[in-house]
C-alpha cells in the first residue's frame, strides 16, 4: 500500500501542512516537531513508498558529509579532503557536487536525522566519519537508515569508523587498537610504569579500542590497568585538564599519562604545568592523532599519526565511484608512531 503524506501526519500526530514545511524546509518547525514528522517518515519508509517512488532510484548532485564536530581539527581535516575530492582534478568527475556537512554534535538522534534527510534529498553519496555510538538500538537504527539509501542508488563509505554488516557500504577503518597499544609500548620501553590514562566517551567505538591497545600492552609488561588510572571524558580539551587533575589528586606518583586525543593531551599538558610538574622530566605525555599542532607543541606531543587527510580523500574518491573499492568492503588504515620531546625516561623515585 502507498504511503501518502496524511499518513505521516497522521503518525507524528500533525497536520500534513506540517509534514510538507519538514521535509521542504521552506518554513521555521519547532526542534521537538521536527523530531516527530522525521521518525514517521523513516517508520513508514515515506521516501521510498510514498509519491517520490518514481525519483527513489535517482540521485541528486548533493554528497553529505556526516562529522561529530566540525571545530575539531580531526573532523575539520577530513570534512575537508572528502569535499576536495567530490569533483576531482580539473573537475573531469562529472561535473559539479554540493558538499554538505552535517554536524552532529555527538548526538545519535541527530546523526539519524540528517541520514533521513540525506535520504530525503536522494544524496549521490554519504561519507560517515569518526566513532560509531555502541547501543544495540541506535545501531539498528543506523543500518536500516544505511540500507535504504544504498538500496535507493546513494554510495555510502564510512572513515574511520567501524563497518555496519549487513549494509551495501564501504568501511575504512582507523587501527586505533594498534596504535595505541604501540603508544604504551613506547613509555613502557622508557621505563613507565604508573601509567594514567585519560580516556573518550564510554560509549565510542574510538574510545574502546583506544583503551584496549593501552591496556593489551600493559597486560604485555606483566600488570593490569588499575581502574584509579582511567578516566573518561569528551574529546576536549577541557576533559584534558579536569581529568589530569583528578588522576594526579588519586595517584601523585604518576610518571607518564597518555591522552584519547591531541586535542585532551593540551589541556592534561596545562594541568600539569598548574601542578608545578614539568614535561617530560617529571610526567610524560602522549596524545594520538597527530594533529598540525601537535609538532608545534612545547614540548612537541609524541603521539600516533593517523593520515586523516589521505583516507578521508580515498573515501571521497570511493564515494564518487573513482576509486575502487577495498576487497571486502572493508580496509584497516594503520597509525604510525610519532616520537618528540614530550615522552622521556621516568624520573628518579
Amino acid at each position: 500500500m502507498t504511503v501518502t503524506l496524511a499518513d505521516v501526519a497522521a503518525r507524528a500526530q500533525v497536520s500534513p501542512a506540517t509534514v510538507s514545511r519538514v521535509l521542504n524546509g521552506n518554513y521555521p518547525v519547532a526542534a521537538a516537531t521536527r523530531e516527530r514528522v522525521l521518525k514517521a517518515v523513516d517508520e513508514l519508509d515515506y521516501v521510498l513508498n510514498g509519491p517520490a517512488s518514481s525519483l527513489a532510484a535517482a540521485t541528486s548532485d548533493l554528497v553529505g558529509v556526516l562529522v561529530n564536530d566540525i571545530a575539531d581539527p580531526f573532523f575539520g581535516i577530513m570534512a575537508s579532503a572528502v569535499q576536495a575530492e567530490i569533483v576531482g582534478p580539473g573537475g573531469r568527475a562529472g561535473g559539479e557536487r554540493l558538499a554538505v556537512v552535517c554536524n552532529t554534535g555527538g548526538l545519535p538522534e541527530r546523526e539519524l536525522t540528517y541520514l533521513t534527510l540525506l535520504q530525503r534529498q536522494r544524496a549521490a553519496a554519504v561519507v560517515l566519519t569518526g566513532g560509531a555510538v555502541e547501543n544495540e538500538e541506535h545501531i539498528a537504527a543506523v543500518a536500516a537508515k544505511l540500507r535504504r539509501l544504498t538500496e535507493a542508488g546513494t554510495r555510502v563509505v564510512l572513515c574511520g569508523r567501524p563497518p555496519v554488516p549487513d549494509t551495501d557500504t564501504v568501511a575504512l577503518t582507523f587501527d586505533n587498537r594498534g596504535g595505541a597499544r604501540q603508544l604504551t609500548e613506547h613509555l613502557l620501553s622508557l621505563g613507565h610504569r604508573r601509567i594514567g590514562y585519560v580516556a573518550g566517551p564510554e560509549e565510542r567505538t574510538t574510545t574502546r579500542h583506544r583503551l584496549e591497545g593501552h591496556r593489551e600492552a600493559l597486560a604485555g609488561a606483566g600488570g593490569p590497568t588499575p581502574d584509579d588510572l582511567v578516566v573518561h571524558g569528551p574529546y576536549d580539551r577541557a576533559s584534558g585538564y579536569t581529568a589530569t587533575r583528578e588522576l594526579l589528586g588519586r595517584a601523585p606518583d604518576l610518571t607518564a599519562l597518555v591522552a584519547a586525543n591531541d586535542t585532551v593531551a593540551l589541556g592534561a599538558c596545562a594541568a600539569l604545568r598548574e601542578a608545578g610538574l614539568r614535561i617530560p622530566e617529571d610526567v610524560s605525555v602522549a596524545g594520538f592523532d597527530d594533529l598540525p599542532f601537535s609538532v608545534d607543541a612545547v614540548p612537541a606531543l609524541t603521539t600516533v599519526r593517523l593520515p586523516l587527510s589521505e583516507a578521508a580523500a580515498r573515501a571521497g574518491r570511493i564515494a564518487m565511484d573513482r576509486e575502487a573499492a577495498p576487497e571486502g568492503g572493508v580496509d584497516e588504515v594503520r597509525g604510525e608512531l610519532m616520537v618528540r620531546g614530550s615522552t622521556g625516561v621516568p624520573r628518579e623515585a
